[in-house]
């Protein structure tokens, strides 16, 4: 048996852990389902044989996913972090959320259907807000809160002024 990972991200599912850590798996480069883990017996939200927990890593990042039951709502506070180099990158990764009965949001935001956040960000954003020029950060930033889904032309254009 593999050693664990010293430290593991732990999302709590109702019952889609397996289902999720698949999704992630198909979308994003270096993800995989490690194993799938059964319950020993029945607990409160499940029976014994029933998906209990699912190993997997999303972009290298070793997670488990935990089938926990209902009650228990993800938020913003925690959310993936894509660096995407372009905008057909950008595109793909947050197509591929929202297309899966994902939610859009602004600044590059959204949430998948289990109500994991994700921020797709392309570099090119990030380099633009801590790049030395205060005035193209000032103008990359103004833009970035009126949108949705990152446009990288957009972005870049605004840098340039």
């Amino acid at each position: 048996m593999p050693t664990p990972a010293k430290n593991t991200i732990c999302l709590w599912y109702d019952r889609d852990a397996e289902t999720a850590a698949r999704f992630y798996a198909e979308t994003f480069p270096d993800s995989a389902v490690r194993a799938v883990h059964r319950a020993p017996a029945d607990y409160p939200s499940g029976k014994q044989g029933d998906v209990l927990t699912v190993e997997f890593t999303v972009m290298g990042i070793p997670c488990l996913g935990l089938n926990g039951g209902p009650g228990v709502a993800h938020n913003w506070a925690f959310s993936f972090q894509v660096a995407t180099i372009d905008q057909e990158e950008t595109d793909r990764y947050w197509n591929a959320i929202i297309s899966n009965g994902g939610e859009a949001s602004a600044c590059g935001w959204c949430k998948d259907k289990w109500g994991i956040s994700w921020q797709i960000t392309p570099v090119a954003l990030t380099e633009a807000i801590a790049g030395p020029d205060a005035a193209a950060a000032k103008r990359v930033f103004e833009v970035m809160m009126e949108m949705g889904k990152i446009d990288v032309a957009k972005i870049e254009a605004a840098r340039r002024g």
